[in-house]
């Protein structure tokens, strides 16, 4: 009689989990893109980044969910100031998730914890695989070109369930630039390939510190090291995101909402949601946000550089010369150098577009000045090294061009 039971409770258990397997599928066709964001060590800003990708990708007008699968130290609600509970959908009866902004939607354990947020989450992991399939499959979701994943920092259950759970989620893996931190996102970086997980690239955060009464930037930790990394594991750096205590500060309040969009942070966080739409095939063709493959393929580009003692000038308005190195199918055929008329707002951008420049390869420049390149049909790569112009051109064409943060030039 027991083992008549038994069976019968592990069919029952199992006819429950198809049906959540059809529930799961469902949902997730309702869903576009899928992005988990993750890391090897804790300490990296890997929530800080995944709800600034979330309400970056919103204020750009998509529809987007973030999914906080930390179930041990959920952080995403206090980021972004969200004290309501979830509520019930009149319609299907489903729990809703706590809508953010309009188009940005949240769910976190947090916030199904109502006054009781400060207590300990002791799950193992059964139980932790059984709440992340149901924020899935049991959230009423609305129809999201975005879903953004918070994951805890590892390789554990978390990434793990949904990975296996959602087989078409891509990860953005965080670090910071020091070798104890790159020696885990190694790790993480192995934990995707073995489960077949699409890497969409690095996120390095606490790249440098802009001074903010010089605006040149302070390496407090080594250069260069996920750009290094990526290099070597083939995978595209995304960005490097500075060191800003004002994202600190408004994450401790729950505005990370209030983000200044022409913080440097907040620039060259713009430019690593660009290169994910590029990545999802969700950017429009507009003459400073073409594919790179497109750019380079064309039969002449033009590329011009800021430059003072034969390398790259770090303050765009003071350069000496700019260099125009000429490619041809990728190769660079000839290099020639020019002195700029007088700076004046949009005198050298509509100077250079008479040179017949695409692409200028600046240390910093400010958005006014970006917003006249991109008038005059150029586009603007920022955080470029200070180094000799064909060694920059180079290194764009083969994808291998490290930048840094933003050194506004104002």
């Amino acid at each position: 009689m027991a083992d008549g039971h038994q069976r019968a409770g592990a069919s029952s258990r199992k006819d429950q989990h198809a049906e959540q397997d059809a529930m799961i599928r469902d949902r997730l066709g309702h869903i576009k893109q899928k992005i988990l964001v993750m890391s090897g060590k804790g300490g990296v800003g890997k929530s800080t980044v995944a709800a600034c990708l979330a309400l970056f990708l919103a204020q750009k007008g998509k529809t987007v969910g973030l999914m906080d699968v930390d179930l041990h130290g959920p952080s995403i609600p206090r980021l972004l100031g969200l004290k309501e509970g979830i509520g019930l959908s009149d319609k299907t009866g489903k729990a809703l998730p706590v809508a953010c902004l309009p188009n940005l939607h949240v769910i976190s354990i947090e916030c199904l914890m109502g006054d009781n947020r400060d207590a300990a989450t002791i799950w193992r992991g059964p139980i932790k695989i059984g709440v992340i399939r149901q924020f899935i499959s049991d959230i009423d979701w609305p129809e999201l070109d975005y879903l953004v994943i918070d994951s805890p920092p590892g390789t554990g259950d978390e990434p793990l369930t949904v990975a296996q759970t959602i087989p078409d989620a891509k990860a953005l893996v965080v670090t910071t630039p020091q070798e104890i931190s790159l020696a885990d996102v190694r790790k993480s970086i192995n934990f995707c390939r073995q489960v077949n997980m699409k890497i969409l690239g690095l996120v390095e955060n606490m790249s440098g510190l802009t001074c903010p009464h010089c605006g040149k930037q302070i390496d407090l930790f080594m250069t260069k090291g996920a750009g290094l990394l990526a290099a070597k594991e083939n995978i595209e750096l995304l960005g490097s995101l500075p060191i800003d205590p004002e994202v600190v500060r408004l994450g401790d309040r729950g505005a990370l909402k209030s983000l200044d969009r022409d913080s440097p942070f907040a620039m060259e966080f713009d430019k690593v949601v660009e290169k994910v739409l590029h990545a999802d095939g969700d950017a429009p063709e507009t003459s400073d946000s073409k594919p790179k493959d497109k750019e380079t393929s064309m039969d002449k580009t033009v590329f011009a550089i800021p430059v003072s003692e034969g390398k790259l000038c770090a303050h765009f308005g003071h350069c000496d010369q700019f260099a125009l190195v000429e490619t041809q199918d990728g190769k660079i055929c000839g290099t020639s150098f020019h002195t700029p008329p007088p700076h004046e707002p949009g005198v050298l951008p509509q100077w250079l577009h008479e040179q017949g420049a695409h692409i200028i390869l600046a240390g910093g420049m400010g958005t006014r000045a970006q917003s006249l390149f991109e008038q005059n049909g150029i586009r603007v790569v920022i955080g470029a090294p200070m180094d000799a112009p064909e060694v920059l051109v180079n290194q764009y064409l083969s994808g291998n061009l490290i930048t840094g943060s933003n050194i506004c030039d104002h």
